[in-house]
């Protein structure tokens, strides 16, 4: 093809295992050339560049089809056949089969519309093979088709005829995406390229350009569905639940988007026979480079990652973790952050929190109401009696107080009062609650005791005067 371009009507021939020589066989040259640049498929990126062919057919591997045209008596197969020569070794020529139905084609083809519909300064002046007016078009064509096609929905149409632009009618018909604009777009240019009569390499370059829209059509489909996956998930995680898997969505989109891209990118390179093995080995090693250099890294956002799925630390949740006690304010991947009762922040890395015994304060059921109340030791057993019976019954009588667990009895002979041992279980939503509940507790206590006619001791030593004073007379 580039020999017959460049009109070298001395080499053209020697592509044809026809037999011909002279005048016969560099007609025969031009006559393929005008078929394969009118008909042969833009499918030159799909042929084999090994010496050994595809080796589709097995039973022949000596030749090989490199397109199929349409002529009208049926399909013809342009095939390539290896032969041997001297001097030369094994090369591949057009085989004589194909050869013999080329005449009759060449007088088929008819000669390009495209020629005659433009003016001569956009189709004789080519770029690398292709007219002018085909960059043109691909610079300032497509880019306007794909604007006035976001302004093809029929509502959005039917709202400018009626001049209603502002309305409502105008903003709920919306536009047309642009992953449907760029899909069309692509189906359009294969449609045009398959009509109309064009040249090989233009053929090859709008082919080109269309699997690339096609290719940047489906990126972007994908990147809007990881999108879509993340507002779903959000829109039907409500409460706690979101902040905790907020960072675990971010990370699990923003991978599904380095799939996507690097998925397209593959894509694109075997398109145009780039071989990408060499390149992903490298990054392979590369990546165990940056995960030894980024190990504590990834220990802290796997250990966030296991906190998020095991739910051992929800967001809200009051916990003690170590000597820091506070509220759950934030897990991210790299860090937990906690507000202590000081309202200051407290970041703690995941992978510590993961490796530490947590005591979730908030995750209590009930809690425990146990004190010790002293009476002086003047207290005598019926008053000790009495108030054990009236805190016993202040508990029982409360309702938010676990009766099963309820205790209160005389403890111990402590060294400056006499000890009363109350506790139980109390039903609270939180610690303020509980708190509430007790100083209620408590006060009740202290009227119990006060009805007994004793009080609560405070610490206090007696000390016998009278054996020194003899000793000392």
């Amino acid at each position: 093809m580039s020999a017959a371009r460049a009109n070298k009507q001395d080499v053209t021939p020697l592509y044809l295992n026809s037999g011909l020589s002279g005048d016969a066989a560099t007609e025969l040259a031009q006559q393929l050339y005008v078929v394969l640049n009118s008909r042969l498929p833009a499918r030159l990126n799909a042929l084999s560049d090994q010496p050994e062919g595809t080796l589709a057919n097995p039973l022949r591997p000596d030749r090989d089809v490199i397109g199929t045209i349409s002529t009208d008596s049926g399909p013809l197969e342009i095939a390539v056949e290896r032969v041997t020569r001297a001097g030369a070794g094994s090369i591949w020529l057009f085989s004589t089969q194909t050869l013999d139905s080329i005449p009759a084609v060449f007088y088929e083809v008819e000669p390009s519309g495209v020629d005659r519909l433009l003016p001569a300064f956009l189709t004789r002046p080519r770029i690398a093979g292709v007219r002018l007016s085909g960059w043109l078009m691909m610079l300032f064509a497509v880019p306007l088709l794909y604007r006035l096609m976001g302004w093809a929905n029929p509502r959005l149409v039917l709202a400018l005829v009626r001049r209603q632009r502002g309305t409502a009618a105008w903003r709920d018909a919306g536009r047309v995406p642009g992953v449907i604009r760029l899909f069309l777009l692509a189906l359009a240019i294969k449609l045009l390229t398959s009509s109309l009569n064009l040249p090989l390499l233009e053929r090859q370059f709008w082919s080109t350009i269309a699997t690339l829209l096609a290719i940047v059509a489906c990126a972007w489909a994908g990147l809007a569905a990881t999108e879509y996956g993340e507002r779903y998930v959000r829109q039907h995680v409500h409460g706690s639940r979101l902040g905790e898997i907020a960072a675990l969505l971010r990370l699990g989109r923003r991978l599904a988007d380095l799939l996507v891209i690097a998925a397209a990118v593959l894509v694109a390179l075997r398109y145009f026979r780039v071989d990408p093995t060499a390149a992903l080995a490298g990054l392979g090693i590369g990546g165990i480079a940056v995960a030894l250099a980024a190990q504590k890294t990834l220990e802290n956002v796997i250990g966030g990652l296991s906190l998020i799925f095991d739910q051992a630390v929800r967001v809200g949740d009051s916990l003690k973790l170590g000597d820091t006690v506070g509220t759950v304010d934030h897990i991210g991947l790299r860090s937990t952050r906690i507000r202590t009762m000081d309202r200051t922040i407290v970041s703690v890395p995941n992978g510590q929190v993961a490796t530490v015994s947590l005591e979730t304060l908030s995750a209590r059921d009930k809690f425990w109401f146990h004190h010790f109340v002293g009476l002086r030791y003047e207290t005598s057993a019926g008053q000790i009696a009495v108030v054990v019976d009236g805190i016993r019954d202040l508990l029982l009588a409360h309702r938010f107080i676990e009766t099963a667990s309820v205790r209160v009895q005389f403890f111990r002979l402590g060294q400056s009062s006499l000890d009363l041992e109350v506790s139980a279980y109390v039903f609270a939503a939180d610690w303020s609650r509980f708190l509430e509940i007790q100083q209620e507790l408590l006060l009740g206590a202290m009227e119990a005791v006060e009805r007994a006619g004793t009080a609560i001791a405070l610490p206090s030593q007696t000390l016998h005067v009278a054996a020194l004073r003899e000793r000392a007379g």
